[in-house]
This record gives C-alpha cells, structure tokens and sequence, in this order.
C-alpha cells in the first residue's frame, strides 16, 4: 500500500512538472520511473512487480512521446519485438 502512494505522489509530481518544459519533465519521469522499478524489484508479489514495472514503462513512454512525435531521440523502445530486460 504505502508503494503505491508513494507511486502515486511521484505521478502527480510528474504531471505538475509537464508545465515547466520538456527537459524538466524528462528528467521527472526518469526518476519517477526508476523509482517504480526499484520498488518492483522488491515488490513482496509477481503481480505487484509486474503491474510497477507496466506503469514505469507507462511513465517513460509518455515521457519519451512529451515532444510530439518530433524526435525519437528520449522514445524509449516499447515494440513487442524486443526481448525483455
């Protein structure tokens, strides 16, 4: 329970750091997904690892996705087609 406040609060700080520009909110989701991996690693259940590392993903991927489109230079590489880490 406490993992996913702490989850939580990372998210609506990620959301209130959007407005102060690309480069900010980058970094902020980077860190907020760090922390969701690091929590999954030590998560006491399967499933509550795999649903932090689905939602740290979640996190890069629209942070990767913050410029439009316009680069894919911070696009984190989501396909199906890359074998698991």
């Amino acid at each position: 329970m406490r993992k996913l406040i702490i989850a939580s609060a990372a998210i609506a700080l990620a959301g209130s750091l959007a407005a102060c520009g690309e480069s900010a909110a980058d970094k902020s989701a980077e860190m907020q997904a760090d922390a969701l991996e690091e929590q999954a690693a030590a998560a006491p259940t399967e499933a509550q690892e795999t649903a932090l590392n689905a939602e740290a993903d979640r996190i890069e991927q629209q942070a990767g996705n913050a410029d439009g489109g316009m680069t894919t230079e911070n696009t984190p590489d989501t396909s199906p087609s890359t074998p698991a880490q």
